[in-house]
């Protein structure tokens, strides 16, 4: 049985925090689609290293502008503030190994934090904008930024849009066997929440089978 998803929230969903469907679309926990998960630096306005630990990103462009799209930005974040302010932020790709690490820079997100070093992290100077990198990243993107967009005016869902200026990769990472598994990229999965009975799965972190590739010859 297939089920049915309207813009209405189905009478059986529950909030797992006040204000969550305010935040977050019902669409999001109803319709599972999993999300690579990222390491957002900037600097803060006091020169300090920020972390955000985020999925939500897309790529777009050619050779001649390749562009890094974040979404779910909101005005209120560190993050936002400082990619307004800088013109620039570094996207970094770690493996599942460093999960926990990652989630500590959540907590450790005071204006005085250097939030690289408070998830044991180091970093290291980029060579096109003044945002760190993290030096464990298999994969990191210089950017600029472009462009902004409040989607649905209420400055909680704003679109970043920034142009790729260089990428830094570990060369083992190129091979399609160290994408995945527990060195390669980690997946966001939301919560799935049943329409008709309301019953939630716990959110969780995944990564690809480095066993199981199939593998397309175009």
């Amino acid at each position: 049985m297939k089920l049915e998803i309207s813009k209405t929230i189905p009478e059986n969903f529950t909030e797992a925090w006040s204000g969550e469907y305010s935040f977050f679309s019902h669409f999001e926990h109803a319709a599972v689609v999993p999300e690579v998960l990222s390491m957002i630096t900037t600097t803060k306005e006091n020169g300090m290293p920020n972390v955000a630990f985020k999925s939500g990103i897309q790529f777009s462009g050619n050779s001649d502008n390749y562009y890094v799209i974040l979404a779910n930005e909101s005005i209120s974040t560190h993050t936002y503030n400082n990619i307004l302010r800088e013109k620039e932020f570094c996207v970094n790709f770690l493996s599942s190994k460093y999960y926990n690490a990652c989630r500590k820079t959540i907590i450790e997100n005071h204006e005085n934090n250097d939030e690289v070093l408070a998830g044991g992290f180091t970093s290291t100077s980029s060579k096109t904008i003044s945002s760190p990198q993290i030096s464990e990243a298999f994969l990191t993107y210089e950017c600029k930024l472009s462009s902004s967009i409040d989607l649905t005016k209420d400055e909680q869902h704003i679109i970043v849009i920034g142009e790729v200026q260089r990428a830094v990769i570990d060369e083992n990472y190129l091979k399609s066997k160290n994408m995945c598994g527990e060195n390669g990229f980690m997946f966001n999965i939301p919560g799935s929440q049943h329409a008709l009975t309301g019953s939630r799965e716990k959110t969780a972190m995944a990564f690809l089978d480095e066993n199981n590739l199939y593998e397309v010859n175009r």
